[in-house]
């Protein structure tokens, strides 16, 4: 089981490949205690806006509000504190989740007939 952070972004047609290359970025999110990955997909565009989407996994809910509180974190939104949010996002929201089942791959089962 794992702890899953869900952001979205939705910014205009042209500057989508600058929000997918800083969260593909190196930076310490990767060296945080509980972190498993991160993984940032861009949907198929539509004319006018393109749709960012992180996923960021996590041991634990706990984890994940370490990281939230932790030095670090508060660091980097101290630094852009005051500072407008660049005018190609149109919106942008983040949600959690409580991972609770799953399925992988396999390798089909021979049935007799």
């Amino acid at each position: 089981m794992f702890f899953l952070q869900a952001k979205t972004l939705i910014v205009e047609e042209g500057h989508g490949d600058k929000m997918v290359a800083k969260f593909a970025a190196d930076g310490i999110i990767e060296e945080q205690p509980g972190f498993i990955d991160l993984q940032v997909m861009k949907q198929k565009p539509r004319k006018g806006q393109e749709e960012i989407l992180v996923l960021i996994r996590w041991d634990s809910e706990e984890s994940w509000k370490a990281w939230e509180k932790s030095d670090a974190h508060l660091a980097g939104h101290r630094a852009n504190r005051g500072k407008p949010k660049p005018s190609f996002i149109i919106d942008s929201n983040q949600k959690v989740y409580n991972h609770l089942a799953g399925k992988s791959s396999r390798k089909p089962v021979k049935h007799e007939s």
